[in-house]
């Protein structure tokens, strides 16, 4: 069984992945890639909920913290979401450079996001959460979006 943060930061690595395609079909024609933005979008958002209703539930009742570190990653989810809508819209549009600035400004969001949660966030979560790892981690795996 993975630890909390070897299971989150591989997911962060499979939405990655899902992102790339999703801008190397939106660059060869908009119109296709509605599917691989829809496979980006449905995994990021899996992402998010998977982190706010298991991990920074199970961290900030373990730890007493709850305006710290994960109040600021949700709002970052939030800006994030936000983003992942608009570039959603450009596509339905077909608005080529609108969806590149939205996916542009995503990708550095999402990098300094994803480095904090791999490099602080989950390294904290391991350590105050190690005990119950395999169980938090199997949450989170079977989750489904609502």
């Amino acid at each position: 069984m993975s630890t909390i943060k070897e299971y989150l930061t591989t997911d962060h690595t499979r939405c990655d992945e899902l992102f790339a395609a999703m801008e190397d079909s939106a660059s060869k024609f908009i119109k296709d890639a509605k599917v691989a933005y829809k496979a980006f979008a449905d995994s990021s958002e899996r992402h998010f909920q998977m982190e706010e209703r298991v991990m920074f539930l199970e961290f900030e009742t373990k730890t007493g913290m709850t305006q710290g570190p994960t109040a600021m990653m949700r709002h970052e989810h939030e800006q994030m979401r936000t983003l992942v809508s608009q570039m959603g819209e450009a596509i339905e549009d077909e608005k080529k450079d609108r969806f590149f600035g939205l996916s542009e400004t995503l990708m550095i969001l999402m990098q300094q996001h994803n480095m904090k949660e791999e490099q602080m966030l989950y390294t904290m979560a391991q350590q105050h959460l190690s005990a119950d790892s395999d169980r938090i981690v199997d949450m989170m795996e079977s989750m489904l979006v609502e």
